[in-house]
């Protein structure tokens, strides 16, 4: 058999390694972009497939000879017909030449890998530590004028568990669906129509249901409800599918389709949200690297692709629509902040002395206010107290991040201490939502059993994590928290209803260690109580004295005095 030659095999080599390649590139997706690592990964896979695919081919040069040496030893020795090997043995200074041409490929992976990792060392805060903080803007608020209280109806108490259990269940119920699409993970949180919604995408159930169904698309999507626990699957109608997913194959599916359009964007995982008529859109967001060749991740924009059409546009940071919600990924921001917590005095001292360094605490939440989503994360510093020194809260759709300085037990402290109100139930406290109540910071978390099911919510106080108000309401865990407030002696303000009468009746109870007066009054079936923690002078109350009560209406019929006065 005739043996290739140089030329050839170097020809041959490149169109298999092309072959290779186009199939890399097509599965990976990395982006054409100097700032992105997988770009400098893939071009290290191709050469090591050149040099393979090179070297193989020229084992076909190659002859294996059998001889007998003087020893009558069997000696086995290759030789080629290859004319670039001539005379190479005998020619100390080709056979060096041939050696560092034969492994090129190799010096050139190795220089391609060099670059990543120098890269990655030169673009570390130890060299830029004054820019990493510069990644984000962190005004200082103001809780109790930011942080508006918020009606019930606008809770999202809700968690992603908890909603896909609803999903998972609601999807089963529809037997014309149930055989051919599943449910995505995703569950996304946004802002619909002022209410506080998850939203997730419909997937195909394997290859031979795709097969049968993409020339329709994904039928629809599903929606929960995050106050009310509606869910609903939300159908496309006819010839209206969504046919660009993460469950399409080849190029509909939404990862390759903006790779091809967008081929030197680094992109964001997209997620999928609905604008305000409930049509469905993939927002993309694109990454940028700030700082050096790859450090400093931020977002440019988004590219916004229409699930139905594939539709796609690219906005600026000015340009996007207010109903997007998802452009700035939560584990961005929060490594954004902790930057901008621990490089605020150098690098060094990020390490060595730690003053003033401060980080997120293990975990974060969202909640919907002014048609915005905000992720909020407590702010802790770098000692391990179990404490928070503030919080955080930043604009998902625009980065615009306020800190709040409200020292105060950190989130796992105040779920712990929720469960311990309730430990006879063995309920589990969900990560809580910071609100405010009444103008107190206040944690606010669902408490759900065994079955993942919520049975009771609960309050806790930031401040005095010890102060908690549970109820299977959430009237009525407002009603025992304010109540528990009042034993506590932290003053609630809110509206009030003002009363007088004559004391008919005193009846007192300790609780947690404070002192409770239950007061009736002539003519009135209902008692009104008041801790001694509040108002010391109550416990001079006797029966027989005209005062005026001013009070809170709760649930259970008893009235929680906020403050009094003795009548003459």
């Amino acid at each position: 058999m005739k043996k290739m030659g140089k030329n050839t095999r170097i020809i041959v080599s490149l169109i298999l390694t092309a072959v290779v390649g186009i199939l890399d590139f097509y599965f990976t997706l990395p982006a054409l972009n100097i700032h992105s690592t997988d770009l400098y990964f893939f071009l290290i896979t191709i050469v090591i497939v050149y040099f393979a695919i090179y070297t193989l081919l020229g084992m076909s040069n190659m002859n294996v000879k059998r001889t007998v040496d003087e020893n009558g030893r069997i000696v086995f020795t290759t030789e080629t017909d290859d004319d670039e090997y001539t005379n190479v043995e005998q020619d100390p200074y080709l056979a060096k030449k041939k050696k560092n041409e034969q492994r090129l490929p190799l010096y050139i992976a190795g220089a391609l890998f060099a670059i990543v990792v120098l890269g990655t060392l030169i673009s570390s805060p130890i060299f830029y530590a004054d820019s990493y903080t510069k990644l984000i803007d962190i005004e200082t608020g103001d809780f109790e004028e930011d942080i508006y209280e918020i009606s019930f109806d606008q809770i999202p108490w809700l968690d992603r568990a908890s909603a896909q259990r609803l999903g998972d269940r609601k999807m089963g119920e529809l037997a014309d669906m149930v055989s051919q699409f599943e449910v995505a993970t995703d569950y996304t949180q946004i802002n619909y129509k002022g209410r506080p919604v998850r939203v997730t995408p419909l997937l195909y159930g394997d290859f031979f249901k795709w097969f049968n169904n993409f020339g329709e698309g994904l039928p629809g999507y599903i929606t929960v409800d995050m106050v009310t626990q509606e869910t609903q699957v939300v159908r496309m109608g006819e010839g209206n599918g969504i046919k660009y997913s993460q469950s399409e194959l080849f190029f509909r599916n939404i990862d390759r389709y903006i790779r091809f359009n967008y081929p030197t964007y680094i992109f964001e995982r997209p997620v999928m949200e609905i604008d305000e008529s409930g049509h469905p859109y993939w927002i993309c967001p694109q990454v940028v690297k700030r700082i050096s060749l790859f450090g400093g991740a931020d977002i440019e924009g988004i590219v916004m692709v229409d699930a139905v059409t594939g539709e796609h546009a690219y906005y600026a940071p000015e340009e996007i629509p207010e109903w997007v919600d998802n452009v700035y990924r939560a584990e961005l921001l929060i490594q954004q902040y902790d930057y901008y917590g621990a490089y605020g005095s150098g690098f060094l001292n990020s390490i060595f002395g730690q003053r003033g360094v401060t980080m997120t605490t293990d975990g974060y939440n969202y909640l919907a206010m002014n048609d915005d989503v905000y992720m909020y994360t407590g702010i802790t510093s770098v000692g391990d107290d179990e404490s928070n020194v503030g919080f955080v809260w930043i604009n998902q759709r625009t980065k615009d991040s306020k800190y709040y300085q409200i020292a105060g037990a950190h989130e796992y402290s105040a779920m712990k201490s929720a469960e311990g109100a309730l430990q006879h139930l063995n309920y589990v406290a969900t990560f809580p939502l910071l609100l405010n109540i009444h103008g107190e910071p206040t944690y606010f978390m669902a408490m759900k059993d065994y079955s993942n099911l919520v049975k009771q919510y609960a309050m806790v106080n930031v401040q005095q994590y010890t102060t908690v108000g549970t109820g299977t309401t959430l009237k009525q865990c407002e009603d025992d928290y304010i109540s528990m407030l009042n034993s506590s002696g932290i003053s609630v303000p809110s509206e009030e209803t003002k009363l007088i009468g004559t004391v008919e009746d005193i009846r007192i109870a300790v609780i947690d260690g404070n002192s409770h007066y239950y007061l009736k009054l002539s003519g009135d079936s209902v008692y009104y109580v008041m801790s001694a923690g509040l108002d010391p002078r109550v416990v001079l109350i006797n029966v027989g004295d005209r005062v005026e009560l001013s009070y809170l209406d709760t649930e259970t019929g008893i009235k929680i005095v906020q403050s009094f006065e003795w009548m003459t």
